[in-house]
């Protein structure tokens, strides 16, 4: 099986055409690792993603962020929606 066909549908969408794959992919796995955690795990997890990101180069513009989260959303059931509202409220 391909990579193109193991990643999510929001990867191939429209809005995030122009941001790199390994910027995609380290999104993803931040949303996936941060589903069900409370502030203070958030906050504990996010460091060390914050240091890999910086390692590896990564930067975000913040069209960049609000790209992938409006993709993310956007193929997102109900519940997921509402834990993505819930991420996104705490790192605020």
């Amino acid at each position: 099986m391909s990579d193109e066909l193991k990643r999510p549908a929001w990867m191939e969408d429209e809005l995030v055409k122009h941001i790199p794959i390994q910027k995609l992919e380290f999104l993803g796995a931040m949303f996936t690792q941060s589903q069900g955690k409370s502030q203070k795990e958030l906050m504990r997890m996010m460091m060390p993603m914050m240091q890999k990101a910086k390692q590896e180069n990564l930067t975000f513009t913040p069209q960049e962020m609000n790209a992938a989260i409006a993709a993310i959303k956007k193929y997102s059931s109900k519940e997921e929606l509402e834990q993505i509202d819930n991420i996104l409220k705490k790192v605020k």
